[in-house]
């Protein structure tokens, strides 16, 4: 990976929601590497606080749900009062996938993958919007994925709640542009984080199964995934709105 621009995020407060691992965690690190302030939110406190005490005094932590309400406003408020504003919010909170059919899939799993990854991003986002116009403005990115533009087998709540995510994106960079915010969703195709790991033995044999879908021929690292999200988060992204952003190694083309 080249050398991440140099302070392109400097005094930017960033909230990051699923921050613990896997892609938040790269997010995570290439923004303080960028120079922002990052608050780890994380369903799972105590890795999203080791996180944070290992980029040091730019990164706190809080435990959020983002399917709640009150958590998420509180994890709002925390960033607030630790750094003293909001500028972007990064939506990352991803529930693990149910592989099922429409028929067979169990209504309970459908709506916690829902809940998870759609109804947490508008939560979210209900809270983040106002101190972040407060701020003069900023960037939110919602992780999307190449599955909300195309479709996979025995996927549905996965599929139905990234495709419902990119076009919340889309909804709230019309509703809030005058407030100076950028909406963005970013859709990556598969990346050599955790969640493979319940498919398949190893990252060797991930990118071996999922690798030759992709034009690329390979899976992602995270910090691939991340240096995208930099670039929605930041200035160099100031004419970037509504969009979703396909950072999936060509596997949507086919």
């Amino acid at each position: 990976m080249t050398d991440p621009a140099k302070n392109r995020l400097r005094d930017s407060v960033i909230l990051i929601a699923g921050a613990a691992s896997g892609i938040g965690a790269a997010i995570a690190q290439r923004c303080v590497a960028e120079g922002a302030k990052i608050v780890c939110a994380d369903y799972n406190l105590e890795p999203a606080t080791r996180l944070a005490d290992a980029l040091g005094p730019s990164a706190a932590a809080c435990q959020c749900d983002v399917t709640n309400a009150e958590s998420a406003k509180a994890a709002v408020e925390f960033a607030r009062r630790k750094f003293g504003r909001l500028d972007g919010l990064v939506h990352n909170a991803a529930a693990p996938s149910t592989s099922a059919t429409v028929v067979d899939l169990d209504e309970s799993a459908w709506r916690h993958e829902v809940d998870v990854g759609l109804t947490g991003a508008f939560l979210m986002s209900k809270f983040a919007v106002p101190p972040i116009a407060a701020s003069g403005g900023g960037s939110v990115v919602f992780i999307g994925s190449q599955f909300g533009r195309v479709a996979t087998a025995r996927a549905v709540a996965y599929c139905a709640a990234k495709a419902g995510l990119i076009h919340l994106a889309k909804a709230m960079a019309v509703d809030h542009a005058a407030d100076k915010i950028r909406v963005n969703s970013l859709s990556p195709g598969a990346v050599a984080t955790t969640r493979l790991l319940r498919r398949f033995a190893d990252f060797e044999a991930a990118n071996a199964g999922l690798g030759p879908a992709h034009l690329l021929g390979r899976i992602a690292d995270p910090e691939e995934i991340a240096a995208a999200a930099a670039f929605l988060l930041s200035s160099d992204a100031s004419f970037v709105t509504g969009t979703d952003m396909l950072v999936d190694g060509g596997y949507a083309t086919r």
